[in-house]
């Protein structure tokens, strides 16, 4: 279920004297995959196993199509949460966590990492194994790696991904995962398989399609590679008073829980973290709705997936996995549909803020003007776009 964004990654085709480092991309689809075939070879992989591995490969028109259509994260966080987050999933969860106790502390040992974070990817992206995707990953990676808006993301996936099968981690031709090439229970890419890939059965292989123990900690490695700090909170359910100051919420500030403290904001239904660590307090629709204080392992969260919105369900659903209570959804004001959402960026856009594509997708460009251009209009400065916002503008 990751999303991808990609007005900021999108890639030209590059030139034949582009540099090796970069991906080529477009043009005949046989000349195309012989390209990446010869480069594989040049990088180590053995002709023979090259031959196999690129000589079936065919391109899947679904796959561009859903690619161009990741409507399911532009809803609101309320709407968003409630779809994913239920009474099964969550019983589900803490059957595992108390079925595999054994696995999961051992991820904590080994990497810090709480067994709700883990569960939450497992219960979010392929419902603990149950459904883990229905396209062939090496064409949907070669068809990706052809297109060209993101090349240099695939083009190495694809290549990763015959290593793996020279490794017998895999299989090409039966290997079926998301349309944009993660694989596994917890849906990962194959180069961070290749690289950080953990044989928690000790068969010999990494199997995180067959093997939770493998997947799981695998998953775990990844998170502990990009920067999570062990045994550290990553997100809270708090209460923010009527006085606060709402300029101050939002991804873009950071103080400590102490500071916060001073201003009001409570912990709600749990103890508040240390006083000695940074943190940000987070109003995903609103200051009438859920507010959120947020920590340091939260935003390590966007290495797996880049909405928003799934990251703040995924880290609230990892809470309750653990104990905490039902958020408080408040009355939040209503948001704009997506058009808009376009009518609201192209008025920023015209006031001279980067809100990166005109795409109707509150990311956090334009929840940061939206911000800013709340307070200069006197309204609550959440970052939460409604009606009389735009109408304002």
């Amino acid at each position: 279920m990751r999303r991808f964004l990609a007005a900021a990654v999108t890639a030209l085709c590059l030139s034949p004297v582009a540099a090796q480092a970069q991906a080529s991309c477009g043009g005949s689809w046989s000349g195309f995959i012989d390209g990446v075939k010869q480069e594989a070879v040049r990088g180590g992989l053995p002709s023979s196993v090259a031959d196999q591995f690129f000589g079936r490969l065919r391109q899947n028109s679904t796959v561009l199509s859903r690619d161009r259509a990741q409507g399911f994260f532009q809803r609101p966080f309320i709407d968003f949460s409630r779809s994913l987050i239920s009474q099964s999933r969550l019983d589900r969860a803490r059957q595992l966590l108390s079925q595999r106790s054994a696995l999961f502390q051992e991820v904590q040992r080994s990497y810090g990492i709480n067994p709700g974070v883990m569960l939450a990817f497992l219960a979010f992206e392929t419902d603990f194994g149950a459904f883990q995707g229905d396209i062939n990953t090496a064409d949907a990676l070669a068809t990706l790696a052809h297109d060209c808006r993101r090349p240099q993301l695939f083009r190495p996936q694809l290549i990763a991904m015959a290593e793996l099968y020279r490794r017998g981690d895999l299989d090409p031709a039966t290997t079926q995962g998301a349309w944009a090439g993660e694989i596994g229970m917890v849906q990962m890419l194959p180069r961070d398989i290749l690289t950080l890939g953990v044989d928690a059965d000790g068969n010999g292989h990494v199997d995180v399609r067959g093997s939770m123990p493998d997947a799981v900690m695998t998953g775990a490695a990844l998170l502990r590679h990009h920067g999570w700090r062990p045994n550290e909170p990553w997100l809270v359910e708090v209460s923010i008073p009527s006085n606060l100051d709402l300029s101050r919420t939002g991804l873009r500030t950071q103080m400590s829980v102490s500071d916060w403290e001073r201003m009001g904001v409570q912990a709600r239904g749990v103890s508040m973290p240390s006083g000695r660590l940074s943190a940000s307090v987070i109003l995903p629709q609103g200051h009438r709705g859920p507010a959120f204080m947020i920590f340091d392992n939260f935003r390590v969260l966007f290495e797996w997936n880049q909405s928003f919105t799934y990251v703040v369900t995924a880290a609230y659903f990892a809470t309750r996995i653990e104990g905490a209570p039902i958020y408080d959804a408040g009355n939040p004001q209503e948001g704009l549909d997506q058009n808009g959402m376009r009518a609201l960026q192209q008025r920023l856009q015209a006031r001279g803020f980067d809100v990166g594509a005109i795409d109707g997708i509150l990311g956090a460009g334009t929840r940061a003007a939206v911000q800013d251009v709340q307070g200069q209009l006197g309204l609550p400065a959440d970052g939460w776009p409604t009606a009389e916002l735009l109408r304002r503008l």
